[in-house]
């Protein structure tokens, strides 16, 4: 891939000054350590949403091996120009891949502390764990796990740090770090208790024009997302309602929505980036500054061995780079095979057969009825003899293939571990219930996927339910199977972990399905194809 250049003719780019303006220094400032009018060169690298990608897929693409080449070849380059490079992560380092999962992510964080990386900020899906968990992390990653705006109860500060200083060469550069609010909705409630959230935006309007006091350059490493044109939609705002609302940020290294920005988002002179997700890309911004002032600016998204079906004269197809191959550094594979090996051991044993796809893609399942979703919210059903079951979308992250089904690509599809939960409601507080249910927005995670019930759903009410075909009864009660997840009022559910009829079964999600494959097997799609009994 060419580089995309960007800034190049800044003396003709009224995009620039706006970015030098960000820049300027206070009467308020710390003493600059700068040398007037020398030229600094300051390389950003970054990655987000890692999400347990630490090796390569199966067609040899992206990988923390490869990506340690490219990242050590850059900063060799640049320290040959006299410049200086910080590595950051917009988070979400943790649930993705079963290897890394079953590990509590150990190799990825072992492997980003092999990358040196300098901070990162904290990403929901850091908190699929308990906090004991994220602690360990943090000791094995051993550099700052960065947020502003998520504060410990215990103490009031930040759970972890809220920004870093860092000194390179004789510029200070202040990293402060951000996450969406939306974690309070979208992550797992038991491990959230003693944290309050706030909104980045408050927490940056009195943050940032101190940091600006202390260094000559903020930026700002986040897990907010970008939505374009700060269309953010059912989602908690992102980083260009950020950039918008707070000045003085210089730079945003961005995750969470998971996007490639092939050249910054620019807004109110703020540099907005990101780099896709799972390391398929290295985002590398080239600074130039200037008596505390940023004058110029390249930057490009690196692939990582990524690559594309090209047709063969016969006819036929093969997977070529779409860009130079990246070798895999050996140190690197050798630190992260073993727990390679113990991951293949673990999940490579076959439960089942499927004749047909399970959908489970997050672009489909968040958006509407799919298999998987029935099937899944079936099996929930039957193992405890359930009337009715409810998936949150966002639990569900992948499909099954046709053919054989092994343990991975069932923890694939639910890698969070969450407990299957119950609770016999009267029919009155089934129909509010329900209709918090299908009222979730599609697109997001929250949206839902049902079995054993059909609906219509009016001004947000829901009618004409039918449980098991026939119309709900006065006097009796229905049992709702959900998981422990949204029974604790993640994704902004109803709460109902303290119902007096509420159980945690135990069961693990993922272990119910697996039973539920093995039971069934061979599993026929037509079985749970879309009915439509959810009308909304």
């Amino acid at each position: 891939m060419n580089a995309k250049r960007y800034f190049a003719q800044f003396a003709l780019s009224g995009v620039v000054v706006a970015l030098a303006g960000c820049s300027v220094m206070t009467t308020e400032q710390e003493t600059p350590m700068w040398e007037t009018g020398k030229e600094y060169h300051l390389t950003i690298l970054h990655t987000n949403d890692h999400h347990g990608r630490f090796w390569e897929n199966r067609n040899g693409e992206y990988g923390m091996a490869a990506r340690k080449t490219l990242v050590d070849n850059i900063r060799e380059e640049v320290a040959l120009e006299d410049g200086n490079t910080l590595l950051l992560s917009g988070g979400d380092i943790n649930t993705g891949v079963p290897e890394s999962d079953l590990q509590d992510a150990e190799p990825d964080f072992k492997g980003m502390n092999m990358l040196q990386y300098d901070a990162m900020a904290l990403g929901n899906h850091e908190f699929d764990n308990p906090i004991e968990v994220l602690r360990q992390q943090h000791e094995w990653a051993g550099f700052p796990f960065l947020s502003a705006n998520i504060i410990d109860d215990s103490t009031g500060e930040p759970l972890f740090d809220a920004y870093k200083i860092f000194t390179v060469d004789d510029l200070r550069v202040a990293v402060v770090g951000f996450t969406t609010d939306d974690t309070a909705k979208i992550g797992n409630p038991e491990y959230l208790t003693g944290l309050t959230i706030k909104k980045p935006v408050d927490v940056a309007t009195d943050l940032i024009p101190e940091l600006r006091k202390k260094a000559d350059l903020v930026v700002a490493v986040t897990h907010m997302g970008h939505y374009d044109n700060g269309n953010y939609g059912g989602n908690a705002p992102g980083d260009v309602t950020l950039a918008r609302s707070v000045p003085g940020i210089d730079v945003i290294v961005g995750g969470h929505s998971q996007n490639p920005l092939f050249e910054p988002d620019v807004q109110s002179g703020t540099l907005i980036l990101q780099a896709h997700e799972w390391g398929k890309y290295v985002g590398r911004l080239d600074m130039t500054i200037v008596d505390g002032q940023i004058t110029a600016s390249d930057y490009e998204l690196i692939p990582v061995n990524l690559k594309k079906k090209v047709k063969k004269a016969d006819g036929t197809s093969e997977r070529v780079f779409i860009d130079k191959e990246i070798a895999k550094d050996p140190a690197m594979l050798a630190m992260l095979q073993p727990y390679q090996d113990i991951g293949q051991e673990k999940l490579n044993v076959e439960i089942g057969f499927t004749d047909g796809k399970l959908i489970g893609e997050r672009g489909i399942v968040r958006s509407e009825e799919t298999n998987l979703g029935n099937l899944i919210a079936a099996g929930m059903m039957q193992k405890v003899n359930a009337d009715v079951a409810i998936m949150n979308a966002g639990g569900i992250r992948d499909d099954i293939p046709a053919g054989v089904v092994s343990y991975k690509s069932v923890l694939q599809v639910q890698p969070f571990g969450n407990a299957l939960a119950y609770v016999d409601l009267t029919a009155a507080e089934l129909t509010d219930y329900l209709s918090a249910a299908a009222s979730k927005e599609a697109g997001s995670g929250a949206f839902a996927q049902f079995q054993g019930v059909s609906l219509v759903l009016q001004d947000g009410k829901a009618t004409n339910i039918k449980v098991g075909g026939k119309a709900l009864e006065e006097g009796r009660t229905y049992r709702l199977a959900v998981n422990s997840f949204t029974a604790s009022g993640g994704d902004g559910y109803p709460k109902i972990t303290d119902h007096p009829n509420y159980v945690n079964s135990g069961y693990v999600d993922a272990d119910v399905l697996v039973e539920y494959i093995q039971d069934y097997s061979p599993i026929s799609v037509s079985n749970y194809a879309p009915t439509g009994d959810v009308v909304r």
